[in-house]
């Protein structure tokens, strides 16, 4: 098969679809990768690397589109992207369609098959393709915070694990998945003072377990939500709902009751984000301030370390990438019902009944839309 990977050209996004040992396991594969030029700079992997793994070289994202067969990248296509798949072309990316019904609509018009990471699936019903991401970005989340509470930066002015004699920041984590996890993770080391809040008690013993008393953990429901946000210095939305729009969980009316300065780090804004408040942001321009909060909403956070995030990410997909090459996607997503879940479009067939909910459109089972290969 010949696989594509185009550079990146989302506002700030530096990261690749592949890294140039992905290039040369293909290659031994006996496939063949399509590699724009310049497009793993922003992740320090020139192009001569991807050549000395076997690339060809292209010059612009036409070539890449034109001559592949896969789509290989790492963020939703914008819309030129979208533009530029054609019927039967496989797109293998993030997409988080719930929040974004035009890139939907260009994708179902393309009569490409689109697979996204996001919801792909394994045995234990985890999702292996956006866990390292979302590793990543829990634990940026705590950096950002730590940096945004900063007075320079419209905070409360101060230093998130404190020093002796003067109390820690007080890090509220709304969730406790991996995204949630990380963050407090992170957050307890940097001696800050930790809650995590989830609706899972079984979730909420394994952190129990895991952290003792370094961490206090809560069972989610809108009033230990309302009674911790209120005393935060810093909350981390951490939450995320498999293919649909995240839940909102702290409404605009909660924001006067904060105290001046805090700070909301909305991680889940690539689904719509978790604050009424939030509004997607870029690492050039982060933050912005309503009713004397601070709001960090970067949508594409793992991209500002990028060279981190194209391995870990490009050590999870490899795999699938192999076996949609090897196979032929029809034969791969038959071979996998893991795979199969991360079906997002096929010949003009939606497969996500979350987003098909939210924008008022009508969905078909994955298995269902597979019957009509393109």
């Amino acid at each position: 098969m010949r696989l594509g990977v185009p550079k990146e050209i989302k506002t700030d996004e530096h990261r690749v679809g592949l890294t140039p040992a992905a290039v040369r396991e293909l290659a031994r594969h006996g496939h063949s990768v399509l590699v724009e030029r310049g497009a793993g700079i922003g992740a320090g992997l020139d192009d001569a690397a991807y050549e000395q793994a076997g690339a060809r070289l292209v010059a612009d994202a036409d070539a890449v589109f034109a001559g592949a067969e896969m789509i290989v990248k790492v963020k939703e296509p914008q819309p030129d992207e979208c533009r530029r798949l054609r019927p039967g072309q496989i797109l293998f990316t993030y997409l988080h369609l719930a929040p974004d019904p035009e890139q939907t609509r260009l994708l179902l018009a393309s009569g490409a098959t689109a697979i996204a990471y996001e919801t792909v699936t394994d045995a234990a019903g985890r999702l292996p393709l956006l866990a390292p991401m979302s590793e990543v970005a829990g634990r940026m989340s705590v950096q950002a915070a730590a940096h945004a509470l900063e007075k320079a930066q419209g905070g409360r002015g101060m230093l998130l694990g404190g020093v002796p004699g003067v109390r820690p920041a007080r890090v509220v984590v709304l969730g406790g998945g991996v995204v949630g996890t990380n963050a407090a993770r992170l957050a307890i080391g940097l001696g800050a003072e930790v809650v995590v809040i989830d609706r899972s008690l079984n979730r909420l013993k394994e952190l129990d377990a895991l952290y003792g008393p370094a961490m206090r953990t809560l069972y989610a429901t809108t009033e230990t939500i309302e009674e911790a946000v209120v005393t935060a210095d810093a909350v981390i939305g951490a939450v995320l709902v498999p293919g649909a729009a995240a839940p909102r969980l702290i409404d605009r009316a909660l924001l006067g009751r904060m105290q001046p300065g805090a700070v909301l780090v909305d991680v889940a804004i690539d689904q719509g984000g978790c604050f009424e408040t939030s509004r997607a942001t870029t690492h050039r321009a982060p933050t912005y301030e309503v009713d004397g909060i601070v709001h960090y909403c970067v949508a594409n956070m793992p991209g500002g370390v990028a060279r981190t995030s194209t391995f870990a990410l490009t050590n999870a997909t490899l795999p699938f990438v192999l076996a949609l090459a090897d196979k032929g996607v029809v034969r791969a997503l038959g071979d996998d019902p893991h795979l199969l879940n991360g079906l997002n479009v096929h010949a003009g067939q939606l497969t996500i009944e979350a987003v098909a909910e939210v924008q008022n459109l009508t969905a078909v089972t994955p298995a269902d839309a597979l019957r009509h290969v393109a």
